[in-house]
C-alpha cells in the first residue's frame, strides 16, 4: 500500500504482499552430473494453488520471520524458508543502490522439504517484492539472473505460469499447458533435494526418456493423454530410501487416478484427475490428501 505526499506524489509502499505458489513437475529427467557439483536436467513445472504468503515492510534491518507452521511438522531447516528468503534480500540488496532495511513476513502452508519448492517460492516471492518496495527497478532479465545466484528453481517460481527448465534449472522458458487438477499428498517427513541427487548417482544414474512426447500430452486439452506419461527419474532413488513413497503412488492409481508420481525430490506424491469432480472423489478415497489446481499459461 502506498500514501500521497502533501504535494500529491506517491510516497514508497508501506507494505507489499506476494503469494508464492508452491510446484509440481509432472516429467524430472535428470541428464547427468555436473562438474559445478549440480545435475543437468530438464523438467517442467507448474505452479498449483497451494501457496505460502510473502509480506515484505520497511525495517530497520533486514529480518526474516516465518509463521504458520505446525510445531509437531518435520522438518530439514529450523526455520523453514527463512534462509532463501533471505539470501534472496541479500542478492537483490547488493545489486539495488535504493536497498534499505525490511522485515520479510512469511506465512506458511506448504509443506517444508516435500519436493514443493517452497523454500524456492518464498525466495522469488522476495525478490518480486523487494524489487517493487525499494523502486529497485530490476528488469525480468536481471532478476531472473540474480535468482539464479540464490538456488536453482528460483528464477522458475518467479512466473506465475508453466515453464520448463533445463541447465541446474535456471534456464527457464514458458509452457503452454492448460489448467489440470491434481491430487495432493503429503508424507510428513522431509527429503532434502542433495540427498536425492547423491542417491541417484549412487544407484547407477537412470535417465528417462526424451520429454517431447509428456510435453506434447500436457499441452493437449485431455488429461487422460498425459497420466501414463508422467515420470521422475528421482522417485526410485527415493522409494528405495522411502518405500511410502512408493505406496503412496499405488494408493493413488487403486484410487482411480489418471497417473501418479513423486513431485520434485519428494516425497509428495500427486494423482492426476480428469476434472474437479474426480480430484475431489481421489481425495477422498486418499485420508489425508488435498485436491488442488495447476495455472494455466501460453509459450512466449
Amino acid at each position: 500500500m502506498s500514501a500521497n505526499t502533501a504535494d500529491g506524489h506517491l510516497d514508497a509502499p508501506t507494505s507489499i504482499t506476494r503469494e508464492a505458489r508452491a510446484k509440481i513437475n509432472p516429467f524430472l529427467r535428470v541428464e547427468g552430473s555436473r562438474r559445478d557439483g549440480y545435475h543437468q536436467i530438464r523438467s517442467l513445472i507448474l505452479p498449483i494453488t497451494l501457496s505460502d504468503e510473502v509480506r515484505v515492510e520497511p525495517a530497520g534491518s533486514l529480518n526474516v520471520d516465518v509463521v504458520g507452521l505446525d510445531a509437531n511438522e518435520p522438518s530439514a531447516d529450523p526455520a523453514p524458508g527463512m534462509n532463501l528468503a533471505l539470501l534472496a534480500a541479500l542478492t537483490l540488496s547488493e545489486e539495488c543502490s535504493r536497498a534499505r532495511g525490511a522485515q520479510i513476513t512469511i506465512t506458511k502452508a506448504i509443506p517444508v522439504a516435500a519436493g514443493l519448492g517452497g523454500g524456492s517460492a518464498d525466495a522469488a516471492a522476495t525478490l518480486l517484492a523487494l524489487n517493487e518496495l525499494w523502486g529497485c527497478g530490476v528488469d525480468d532479465v536481471s532478476l531472473s539472473a540474480l535468482a539464479g545466484q540464490v538456488g536453482s528453481d528460483v528464477p522458475a517460481m518467479l512466473s506465475d505460469r508453466p515453464v520448463k527448465v533445463r541447465g541446474r534449472g535456471e534456464i527457464v522458458e514458458p509452457a503452454a499447458i492448460p489448467e489440470l487438477h491434481w491430487v495432493l499428498l503429503s508424507l510428513g517427513f522431509p527429503t532434502r533435494s542433495p540427498d536425492a541427487y547423491r542417491w541417484w548417482d549412487e544407484d547407477g544414474s537412470v535417465t528417462g526418456p526424451e520429454p517431447d512426447a509428456v510435453l506434447a500430452a500436457a499441452q493437449g486439452p485431455d488429461p487422460v493423454a498425459l497420466g501414463p506419461m508422467l515420470f521422475n527419474d528421482l522417485q526410485e532413488p527415493v522409494v528405495q530410501r522411502h518405500p511410502e513413497v512408493g505406496d503412496a503412488v499405488d494408493r493413488f492409481m487403486a484410487a482411480g487416478a489418471l497417473g501418479s508420481i513423486m513431485s520434485g525430490s519428494g516425497p509428495t506424491v500427486v494423482g492426476l484427475a480428469r476434472d474437479a469432480n474426480h480430484a475431489r472423489e481421489l481425495s477422498a478415497s486418499i485420508p489425508g490428501s488435498i485436491t488442488v489446481k495447476s495455472t494455466s499459461g501460453t509459450e512466449g
